[in-house]
Parts: C-alpha cells; sequence; structure tokens
C-alpha cells in the first residue's frame, strides 16, 4: 500500500517526519532512482526508496536514550563545519539513531536519541506541549519585573511566546540561576527570552523533559531508557 515517503522514513526509524520532509526538501531522497519531491507515496514492498544512496530498512530494534549533550557538540548528524556530533558520543551502537529535537551549540543538558519516528514526532510536535526544564545562569540579578514577564509571555520576532514557568531563583556573585519551564521549541527560544527581559545567558542546561530528569548522568554520558519510561513518555 503506498504512503507518503516521509511516514516511510519515520516508520523506519531513520528520523522524525519533519526531519524527513527537510530531508526529501534538500533532495537527499529518491524512489526507485527518482529524486523525491514532498507529497510523493511508495509502496514499501514494490518500490526502492533511498536516502543518502541508502535503501530504507525495516528499523531493527527500537533504541531510546538518553543522553547529557555537552557544550560544543551540534545536534545534527553530521556537520558541514566538521564540529563534533551528538552522535560522536553514541559510536559504540551499532543501530544508526537520531537526536530528538536540538539544543544548540552552547547548550548542554538531557538530549533523547532514538530511531523510533513516531516516538519522536510525538516529542516534538507542538499540540503535546511536552514540557521542557532548564536551568538558566543569567548576569546580574533577575528583577521580579523581568520574571513576570517571562511568566506571561515574552513578545519575540517570531510571535508571543506561551507562559513559562520560573522557579528556584538564587543568586550566586554577580549571577542569578533559576530554572525555567517551557513547553514551546521554538530556535534558541530560553535564550532569546532571557535576552528580550534584558538579561544574557552565561549558561543553559536543559534538565527535564516532562517527568524525565537528567539526574547525575555526567557530561557525554548516556544510558537507555526503560520500558517504563519509554510508554510514559509517548503517552505525555
Amino acid at each position: 500500500m503506498k504512503q507518503r515517503i516521509q511516514k516511510l522514513i519515520s516508520a523506519a526509524g531513520l528520523a522524525s517526519r519533519r526531519q524527513a520532509e527537510e530531508w526529501i526538501s534538500a533532495g537527499r531522497v529518491t524512489v526507485n532512482g527518482r529524486q523525491a519531491s514532498l507529497g510523493d507515496q511508495a509502496d514499501p514492498a514494490l518500490d526502492r526508496v533511498e536516502v543518502d544512496g541508502r535503501a530504507l530498512g525495516s528499523g531493527g530494534r527500537k533504541i531510546y536514550l538518553l543522553l547529557n549533550k555537552p557544550v560544543g557538540y551540534v545536534t545534527t548528524l553530521k556537520d558541514p563545519q566538521g564540529r563534533p556530533t551528538v552522535v560522536d558520543l553514541v559510536q559504540d551502537l551499532r543501530e544508526r539513531i537520531y537526536p530528538v529535537g536540538r539544543l544548540d551549540l552552547n547548550t548542554a543538558g538531557l538530549l533523547i536519541l532514538t530511531n523510533d519516528g513516531e516516538f519522536a514526532n510525538h516529542l516534538t510536535h507542538p499540540r503535546h506541549q511536552v514540557k521542557k526544564t532548564y536551568l538558566v545562569r543569567v548576569r546580574g540579578r533577575l528583577s521580579d519585573a523581568a520574571r513576570r514577564q517571562l511568566e506571561r509571555g515574552v513578545k519575540l520576532e517570531d510571535g508571543l511566546t506561551a507562559p513559562a514557568q520560573v522557579s528556584s531563583v538564587r543568586a550566586s556573585g554577580a549571577h542569578t540561576w533559576f530554572e525555567l519551564t517551557i513547553h514551546e521549541g521554538r530556535n534558541r527560544q530560553v535564550r532569546r527570552m532571557c535576552e528580550a527581559v534584558g538579561f544574557s545567558v552565561s549558561r543553559l542546561m536543559r534538565i527535564r523533559l516532562g517527568f524525565l530528569e537528567l539526574g547525575t548522568l555526567p557530561p557525554g554520558q548516556y544510558r537507555q531508557l526503560s520500558g517504563g519510561e519509554v510508554s510514559k513518555l509517548k503517552k505525555l
């Protein structure tokens, strides 16, 4: 039965549907030797779908990892500038996996990697509003006015953000540490929100995704998610 190409790629565990659409638009996907276009369909039993010249497989066993991403790693499979990527940290795995969502180069912390496209799509889809908590350090003292503004929503160039939660505010020298919880996934959102209320972020780490916590996992290390954790994440 014919299905959209991005759905086949997702079901094979190579990427989320959104990422697969980007691959199709970039010309990385072919169907029976012809470059695919968005909207194309294929029958996995009859058609040969390839990504970067490699035929689409069945996906094999499903992998679910929690990684403590260090600063200095990019959240992609490959980097044209030659910078280290998060998949470099899991090279001992035979399966091809990819990150769920993004953390920018200078942001550390909790990152999930998987080869389950439907699972990745569930966690990143805006309608599910999965909460993400960041430990933030800014220069200066976070004022009550700035805190209220973050909690009401901040006007950015791509629109007003949803209300955030600010907690565990504490001063340390010339800096303020606090936890910021959001459920949107805009590019560099936490940094831009803080800049919009007059503060420059000097350190940023994601410490929680839904109920899942980074805990004491060392930077650059990962662990397998338990079956119970995966099931609970799918229900978020």
